[in-house]
């Protein structure tokens, strides 16, 4: 019961980082980075001039 209550506290980047520390997967931290980086690079210039550039990347 207490194990649950502590889980909704911590949320999804904690549950992350726990997974990463137990199970030893270091490497997924710069992934997530990188996708959290350029979603939030997209959602920002969603409405400006540098759009048109942005999703030529891709």
């Amino acid at each position: 019961m207490a194990l649950d209550n502590a889980r909704e506290k911590i949320g999804i980047l904690g549950e992350l980082w726990l997974f990463m520390k137990v199970r030893k997967k270091w490497w997924l931290g710069p992934i997530v980075l990188m996708l959290a980086l350029l979603g939030l690079l997209v959602v920002f210039t969603q409405g400006s001039a540098v759009a048109p550039f942005i999703y030529t990347l891709f």
